[in-house]
């Protein structure tokens, strides 16, 4: 099998293509920086591509005449993309790029996987969102960017996962742990939220199930984060500090008394995973196992 991976330089495009690579199958990275400069990948055929620009996404996509495409490219700078000279710019990744790839996978006739977000739902209420529910209402221009994402690969293709996830961390970018580990060791506290509730996703458990995914043609909407109980941002430091043997105290403090963001944030991105298992995949391990395998990594 082979597989085009966008965003090969974050997170999860880096573990998708050590998955790949594992597995035996060919994986060709892409993104928009001229050359991959990613540990333990330096094998993988590699292309730079700005997946804006329409002929670009058509010439590369069909010279590799792939069996499938896990886009994993976006702007995923929540707040940045509030600011007015970035919206239109936010679109032509999220929106644009998204339903540029979903052209060409329609004419290959190759299957395509989008990662998208909890940010797509208005975070109301107390009960988990289910994978194929449409009740849309984006509170932020991240989530409605990614969202016309969603929509440009539904209505143009028929054979496509669509996988949401939330509170995503890997070795390959930044993320909340690493926040944490280095506030951590410069302050004694440390002031996180407790009113937004949700679960981590750790990119090497996602990497494994899109990997499942595209050897099956199970398409349709799915919600992967990692299991083990819906918590808070503040109950998620706490598990961190604990983890990692930092004695740092963290207090709990509402969104409204944090302040900061300019982008207004889901207080219910509870994500109903169960679609996942009723159609055969196997879960995420829990995510205080993800997050003990993942420090780890880091060698913390």
């Amino acid at each position: 099998m082979k597989i085009f991976v966008t965003g090969a330089g974050g997170q999860l495009g880096y573990d998708v293509l050590c998955e790949l690579k594992r597995r035996g199958y060919e994986g060709i990275g892409s993104d928009i920086s001229p050359e991959l400069n990613a540990e333990g990948l330096s094998d993988i055929d590699y292309v730079s591509l700005d997946i804006t620009d329409a002929k670009s996404v058509e010439k590369v996509i069909s010279e590799v005449m792939p069996d499938a495409v896990i886009h994993c490219a976006a702007w995923t700078a929540v707040d940045d993309a509030e600011d007015e000279e970035n919206i239109e710019k936010v679109r032509a990744v999220n929106a644009g790029g998204t339903r540029n790839i979903a052209n060409v996978c329609k004419k290959l006739d190759c299957k395509m996987t989008y990662i998208s977000t909890d940010y797509v739902f208005d975070g109301q209420g107390t009960e988990p969102w289910p994978a194929d529910c449409k009740s849309y209402n984006p509170l932020n221009v991240y989530g409605h960017t990614k969202l016309e994402g969603e929509l440009a690969v539904s209505s143009t293709l028929d054979k496509y996962f669509i996988v949401r996830v939330a509170w995503v961390f890997g070795k390959n970018g930044k993320n909340f742990i690493k926040t944490m580990l280095s506030v951590g060791k410069k302050y004694d506290t440390v002031r996180v939220v407790c009113d937004q509730i949700g679960t981590p996703t750790y990119t090497y458990d996602l990497a494994r199930l899109l990997v499942d995914m595209n050897e099956t043609e199970k398409y349709g909407y799915y919600h992967a984060t990692n299991e083990g109980g819906y918590i808070s941002w503040y109950d998620f430091a706490c598990e961190i500090f604990r983890q990692a043997g930092y004695s740092t105290e963290v207090i709990p403090v509402t969104t409204q008394e944090y302040g900061l963001s300019k982008a207004s944030r889901p207080f219910n991105s509870r994500l109903d995973r169960s679609k996942l298992t009723k159609a055969g995949f196997e879960p995420l391990p829990v995510w205080q196992d993800a997050l003990s395998r993942y420090l780890q990594e880091l060698d913390v």
